[in-house]
């Protein structure tokens, strides 16, 4: 009999802590995939975020290391200096690396720093309760903006993708999604070139993918994708923000 779907190799067998409906455990799996399919495992390194996704390193069988909070691509950065022939990523949420590791994000993007970034958005602080986060969209409920965040006084979201394409050290940014079978294949190739990325010495990779969080959303799991489909694809558009190598400009 065929196999025609399988646990890559390289995810363990522990089981998933995550709230039914987010969408955590599908991209850990896309990120599984191209490290076993690259052939990368054994000379590659996570850095685990703090946030929701803290204990991915309990699902990944590669080397990890716990970043404290904002800091995974500051951690990423001494990793791939030291191991410059190790493959180094992090997987960050929108707390992390939007919030309080902003500038640990920009200053390793303008470096071109050899890593690759897999950025989860969902818009919202899951781990601590689901307050705002700087990714919240304007008018979006959280815990605290009972009323809608208020761009007058709240500010505006922070459009990762955008804001760092401007840099000459990135070599990839792309914006993804998991909310159906064309968007997870779209995804997979994306979380691919970023890793390849990094074994071809582009310099830095980021791909940001728009993620659920059902519970402080106040949803159900379908609920969820389609208000992410709704709501944050319009504010956040899919796509390729930047494909080149360090030092391209933007044309």
């Amino acid at each position: 009999m065929a196999v025609v779907f399988k646990k890559p190799s390289t995810l363990t067998d522990a089981p998933l802590h995550y709230c039914p409906g987010c969408t955590h455990g599908i991209i850990h799996r896309l990120v599984a995939e191209a490290i076993e399919e690259l052939g990368i495992d054994g000379k590659t390194v996570g850095v685990a975020s703090v946030g929701c996704s803290v204990m991915c390193y309990d699902y990944f069988t590669c080397d990890m290391v716990q970043a404290p909070h904002g800091r995974a691509q500051a951690v990423a950065t001494g990793i791939k200096r030291a191991k410059p022939e190790d493959v180094v990523f992090t997987y960050q949420g929108d707390g992390d690396l939007a919030a309080i590791g902003t500038a640990e994000t920009v200053h390793a993007a303008t470096r071109g720093e050899n890593i690759t970034v897999i950025f989860v958005n969902n818009a919202i602080y899951g781990m601590t309760g689901g307050q705002m986060a700087p990714t919240s969209l304007p008018n979006q409920v959280t815990q605290t903006t009972p009323y809608g965040r208020d761009v007058n006084t709240a500010g505006y979201p922070v459009r990762i993708c955008e804001m760092l394409s401007t840099l000459d050290g990135v070599a990839l940014a792309q914006r993804v999604t998991v909310d159906n079978v064309k968007n997870v294949n779209i995804a997979k190739k994306a979380i691919k070139k970023a890793f390849q990325n990094q074994i071809e010495g582009k310099g830095y990779s980021i791909v940001e993918v728009l993620s659920t969080c059902p519970t402080n959303w106040g949803m159900s799991p379908v609920e969820a994708l389609d208000w992410l489909e709704k709501n944050m694809v319009p504010y956040y558009p899919l796509g390729v923000y930047k494909d080149g190598t360090k030092g391209d400009r933007l044309k």
